[in-house]
């Protein structure tokens, strides 16, 4: 593996997106956000995909998904439909879940995680997602495990997420639906563990980038 891999996995609002975007910038890596593409498809369900489709694994000529790597330019497509915004409204986080649960999605995601890393003209890229560490990239040469407490969690996911009413039963739920796939709560053996409920965003990123030094020596 010729490319530098920074793995990053967590719960909801545990920060990952914008830690995994200023690590970017300070390693001058490209970003990969993958929950990204686990939206853009509940998107196009929502736009009228068949759920069977997912099943049967019928939906990858549907779904033309292309992602920025640029975490100063970031935007995320599906065909002509710039969705950047759309993957972040409360329909799409109700409805993500039950796709991301398709044995066929999830493998279709892996193939198209490594795809877009291999494609990012960096020396690295920061890849952020609840099972980098474990599934997608085990051999990442930087894994690890961002986490917070509820508490903390859901009061950022609240700033990120367009719609808030429902806050706290999209995270809580999601996580719990989630975790029935993959394990992000728990860090697994080789993968660093940093919990930054008492951390502010600076102190994370000090955290997490010195960790990363450390790894890619």
């Amino acid at each position: 593996m010729s490319k530098q891999i920074v793995a990053i996995d967590g719960p909801a609002g545990s920060g990952k997106s914008s830690v995994s975007k200023q690590l970017a910038r300070e390693f001058d890596f490209g970003y990969l956000d993958t929950g990204a593409a686990y939206r853009a498809l509940a998107w196009l369900v929502l736009q009228g995909l068949d759920m069977s489709e997912l099943e049967s694994g019928d939906f990858e000529a549907s779904f033309d998904y292309e992602i920025s790597t640029n975490p100063d330019d970031f935007w995320v497509k599906v065909g002509s439909h710039d969705v950047t915004e759309a993957i972040r409204m409360a329909e799409v986080s109700e409805a993500v879940s039950a796709v991301a649960q398709v044995p066929a999605v999830r493998s279709f995601m892996k193939r198209k995680t490594h795809e877009l890393a291999d494609r990012c003209a960096k020396a690295g890229i920061v890849i952020e997602g609840r099972d980098i560490t474990t599934v997608v990239y085990p051999e990442a040469q930087s894994r690890i495990l961002l986490t917070a407490s509820e508490e903390v969690r859901l009061a950022r996911r609240s700033k990120e997420l367009t719609e808030v009413e429902n806050i706290h039963a999209q995270v809580t739920k999601r996580d719990a639906s989630d975790s029935k796939v993959v394990n992000f709560t728990e860090a697994a053996p080789g993968v660093t563990l940093v919990d930054s409920s008492d951390l502010d965003f600076a102190q994370t990123v000090a955290v997490m980038a010195d960790q990363v030094k450390t790894d890619l020596k």
